[in-house]
């Protein structure tokens, strides 16, 4: 943990100095006119999150609420969007995009971005107020450490999230958050458009989804080719959903398995930005501790198996954490546990799991306590941006 965090600081001090110095560059080059402040930004570093944001986006065009959208992907859907109030910007990737975000003038802005005043990604002194919308349904300590430590406001769907950012405050004798109970945008809008589409949409063979996590405990990882093999082996159709962030930190490894295992009528690489297609043609999911586990078993209500992993906290929040993370105390009641032992006759495996009606009641405790107020998120998300905007505004009146 001192490792880290020395880490943290050398990284803190590396980039306030770099920080510095285009301050000073541009300072060198004459006086310039001081943009407005943008009155709400939302930023986003990769295109995978514009399911978090599109129901956001929408109910902020739907209330004629003005809105600048910051990504870092090129081709993120949100540039195609045709919005009225809504302005996306391609900022650039990388330092290109913090070195623009770190002396941004905005009343508040919202991200699903960790680490923000911990890396390159610098607290503007010309943005009010920060707001963090997570990503997944879990735990919220399960970021890189000091994830959200410099967040003025959380928005979360448990309370169980509220009381590890507390118990984070109180042992490193940080403020209090604002803490918003709002539930969860993207889960609302998949179990929309899940309601809305015809059950006889997708027929036919049973479908396998492999959606491993990334990093050394991942399911390709810890069994790599072996288990795909097994998989095929069933007979069923079989679809791999590598984690984006494998096709980068793990590209040797998943170019192995990719080159060995062909794609034919009844197996599949998917790379889909959209995953909802492929989770509801699915018949059951086979992953370890990825997030995705949550959207399938909480939305669709499907049957999962899951790889226990030894998870190591220690450059993780949750190494601050005394109890258990919710993650891992859920994931028995949810789905089935997988061993090595399954192995041997994983159709037989496949096929009690998803007759089996043992984890229905889990999934639904598990709905309780991870997903607040359903199909209000998108609503409650922007009536607090909209109650922020409006104090931002207020407390400008008053100074001037």
């Amino acid at each position: 943990m001192l490792f880290t965090i020395l880490i943290g600081l050398f990284g803190t001090a590396t980039y306030f100095l770099r920080n510095l110095f285009m301050k000073l560059k541009f300072s060198s080059r004459g006086k310039v006119e001081v943009e407005d402040k943008i009155p709400l930004v939302i930023f986003s570093d990769h295109k995978r999150y514009w399911n978090v944001f599109e129901p956001i986006c929408d109910e902020l065009e739907k209330r004629k609420i003005s809105c600048v959208y910051m990504t870092e992907s090129e081709d993120d859907p949100a540039l195609d969007k045709k919005y009225e109030f809504i302005e996306a910007r391609f900022i650039g990737s990388g330092n290109k995009a913090y070195a623009k975000l770190n002396v941004l003038r905005a009343k508040v802005l919202l991200s699903t971005t960790p680490s923000l005043d911990v890396f390159q990604w610098k607290r503007s002194k010309d943005v009010d107020f920060y707001v963090h919308i997570p990503h997944a349904s879990s735990d919220i300590s399960i970021y890189k450490m000091f994830g959200i430590d410099y967040y003025d406001a959380i928005l979360l769907s448990g309370e169980y999230q509220g009381n590890q950012i507390r118990e984070l405050e109180k042992k490193r004798n940080l403020p209090e958050k604002e803490i918003e109970y709002v539930g969860i945008p993207y889960f609302d809008e998949m179990k929309k458009r899940l309601d809305e589409c015809s059950p006889s949409a997708f027929s036919g063979e049973k479908t396998i989804l492999l959606a491993p996590s990334w990093g050394p405990n991942s399911i390709l990882n810890r069994f790599g080719a072996d288990f795909i093999q097994k998989l095929i082996d069933t007979g069923y159709n079989v679809v791999v959903r590598p984690h984006p962030q494998s096709y980068t930190s793990e590209k040797e490894m998943l170019d192995k398995l990719m080159a060995k295992f062909h794609e034919t009528d009844k197996f599949s690489w998917n790379r889909d930005n959209d995953n909802f297609d492929i989770l509801n043609k699915s018949d059951i999911m086979l992953s370890d501790f990825s997030g995705v586990i949550f959207d399938y078993a909480l939305v669709y209500d499907k049957p999962v198996i899951y790889a226990p992993a030894e998870f190591d906290s220690s450059t993780y929040d949750a190494a601050w954490i005394d109890d258990d993370l919710w993650t891992f105390k859920v994931l028995p009641t949810i789905g089935k546990e997988l061993s090595e032992e399954d192995f041997s006759d994983m159709k037989k495996v496949i096929d009690e799991c998803i007759a089996s009606t043992e984890y229905q009641a889990g999934r639904d405790k598990a709905r309780e306590e991870t997903w607040m107020y359903p199909g209000e998120g998108a609503k409650r998300t922007v009536d607090y941006l909209e109650k922020v905007l409006n104090r931002e505004s207020d407390s400008e009146v008053k100074k001037d």
